[in-house]
């Protein structure tokens, strides 16, 4: 089964402020999933991983 993180831990991993992850889902700026169960938030380890693994660049363009 896939892991549930929270906002804190999620926004510790990523060195990104809770706010920051709220602005996120709230406009859909970064592709990063989250779950809602009843008023929570919760990210999946997996998409978290997902996330991270999107994010890799070679060189900018």
């Amino acid at each position: 089964m896939n892991t549930l993180l929270t906002p804190s831990q999620v926004s510790d991993f990523l060195g990104v402020t809770i706010g920051t992850l709220s602005v996120w889902r709230c406009t859909g700026r970064y592709p990063l999933n989250f779950i809602k169960v009843g008023r929570r938030v919760m990210y999946r380890q997996s998409d978290v991983k997902s996330f991270i693994e999107g994010r890799v660049y070679e060189h900018t363009l």
